[in-house]
């Protein structure tokens, strides 16, 4: 009888870590949420109970109602404002191109609790806009609380992923069977549903998925700005809260719900972008053409006025940081106060965000190009497991991972609750795609004789790995690194629950602030967070060179 046995050198070692990562803080907590969901309150007994209260009563499954009539119309928005402004930007030549696209990506990676925060202070009941046309025309502006400010908020932060999305698709097309089109006889809009949007309609979907698990996740903007509109998220995170003290089956269940539905969801937009996808190679790609007349003048005014509005919550809450105040409300004066109590009483949280953003993406890197790596050179059963689990974070809302995270490390031996760890490591699991994707696409780019060679010259093959492959790697690594820190510096949600008083991020000072009505310090520090934000892209444009983000 023959045995086989396992090899233990360095890339066997690095799998079987990495897996054992992924099952004890991915897949261990997602199995303790589906067990937490079926068990009882008091007895901990198997039951269906919480899934019958929450389908029995109205106020519980109307939640879900509203998440998807929410979600649905900002997808529906987001993709009739994100895919024409994306073939309008890459079709006529546009004046400032280059700074609209800046500014449409940075409104793109803003948290968008600051967005709900900063059209409070625009349209609110006190809100500038408000007096101002209430006192100047005697015009009484609708409300921005409940579903109409959640539409508005959501749709302006996730229109930019379809955007972008479909800007690189029109890239890869073929100008010339436009042309073709053209020749005989199809009209402009004939043409548009006949020849481009089959061509783009699988990066449609998959910009629209994007967009729909962003808008269905969202916690911040419906609890700022909700009002009674209730949805999944804020309900999952109101009865955690006040179940925590005891077993908070019920919130399981409803996060249990909430996954199912979203995963089912995605496979469904997979299996529909199969069914559709193609490839494509652009020889002769699209040449914008230069905008005249009316038509020019008004094409050129809608766009400046989207993206206005895109960045308008970045504009409001850097102005508002200088006011002077007095309670809730700004005055007409300027002032640096908010800053001295943002500096002053709120640095810990500035620093904690730095701090543990900076050790989660020193983790994030080290996972991306081993996973990377594994999953592209040492293929395997094991490596394609550890490959498609990453997929995971794209389905699971970050209040839900909060919550499981808290489900599985409450008890010892692995007490994990109130420390810094828990934070670091939902980070990681939740922001690692983007990493890992960029690390992924450069990896393939690069030819694997050039380890080879180096390891022919007696360089070992974990050497020539680490001082051949790896640096060729670290352009695609670091751009994908600088997108995870910036959307880990961004998280709220799983931050909300998971954060004490000694692990407080900017986010989650900014949504406390907000809540205590200082709207002068939550503007302060939303500056300071906005221009980390800033000036992290910036350095991805450095890095990589060019001024377009990939999702």
């Amino acid at each position: 009888m023959v045995k086989t046995r396992l090899k233990l050198d360095f890339w066997t070692v690095t799998t079987l870590v990495i897996a054992l990562f992924f099952a004890l803080f991915l897949i261990y907590p997602l199995l303790s949420l589906f067990i937490s969901g079926f068990r009882d309150s008091a007895t901990g007994a198997f039951t269906f109970d919480n899934f019958i209260r929450f389908f029995d009563k109205k106020y519980y499954y109307q939640g879900l109602i509203n998440s998807f009539s929410i979600t649905s119309c900002v997808t529906v928005l987001a993709v009739l404002i994100g895919a024409p402004l994306a073939y309008v930007m890459s079709a006529y030549k546009v004046k400032g191109k280059n700074l609209l696209e800046i500014l449409i990506i940075i409104s793109m990676l803003s948290p968008p609790f600051i967005g709900a925060y900063s059209w409070i202070l625009l349209g609110g009941r006190s809100g500038f806009v408000t007096r101002w046309t209430e006192s100047l025309l005697g015009i009484e502006m609708p409300s921005i609380y409940g579903f109409g400010g959640i539409l508005l908020v959501l749709t302006l932060k996730l229109f930019p992923f379809i955007y972008l999305f479909v800007s690189g698709a029109l890239k890869k097309v073929d100008a010339s069977l436009i042309e073709a089109a053209e020749s005989l006889g199809c009209s402009p809009l004939k043409k548009m549903f006949t020849v481009i949007f089959p061509l783009i309609t699988p990066t449609v979907l998959a910009g629209s998925l994007l967009v729909f698990m962003n808008a269905i996740a969202d916690f911040g903007t419906p609890m700022l700005i909700g009002e009674g509109f209730n949805v999944m998220p804020v309900m999952i995170y109101s009865e955690f809260i006040s179940e925590v003290g005891g077993r908070a089956n019920f919130s399981a269940a409803m996060a249990v719900i909430m996954v199912l539905i979203t995963a089912v969801l995605f496979l469904g937009q997979r299996y529909a972008s199969n069914k559709k996808s193609f490839t494509m190679s652009s020889l002769k790609p699209l040449k914008p053409s230069r905008l005249k007349g009316i038509r020019g003048v008004i094409i050129h005014a809608a766009v400046y006025l989207l993206v206005l509005l895109a960045v308008i919550p970045q504009i409001t809450v850097i102005y508002t940081s200088f006011l002077a105040t007095k309670g809730s409300r700004f005055l007409s004066s300027f002032s640096l106060e908010s800053y001295r109590t943002v500096f002053g009483s709120l640095m810990q949280a500035i620093s904690n965000t730095y701090l543990l953003g900076l050790e989660a993406i020193v983790i994030i890197i080290l996972l991306g190009i081993f996973i990377a790596y594994l999953s592209t050179r040492k293929k395997n059963a094991l490596t394609s497991f550890i490959d498609t689990i990453t997929i995971f974070p794209y389905i699971l809302p970050g209040s839900v991972l909060g919550i499981t995270l808290l489900l599985a490390f409450n008890d010892k031996p692995l007490l994990l609750t109130g420390t810094v760890l828990i934070l670091i490591i939902a980070f990681v699991i939740r922001r690692l795609p983007y990493t890992l994707r960029s690390s992924a696409a450069i990896l393939y780019q690069i030819s694997p004789s050039m380890e080879e060679a180096s390891v022919s010259l007696g360089c070992p093959p974990v050497r020539s790995f680490f001082k051949v492959t790896a640096v060729m790697m670290m352009p695609g690594v670091l751009a994908g690194a600088i997108l995870s820190w910036i959307t880990v510096i961004n998280e709220l949600s799983a931050s909300i629950i998971l954060y004490t008083g000694s692990t407080k991020t900017m986010s989650v000072a900014i949504y406390a602030e907000v809540i205590r009505s200082s709207y002068g310090t939550a503007a302060a520090i939303s500056s300071v967070l906005t221009v980390t934000t800033v000036i992290s892209l910036l350095i991805f444009f450095k890095l990589t060179g060019s001024k377009e983000v990939s999702v």
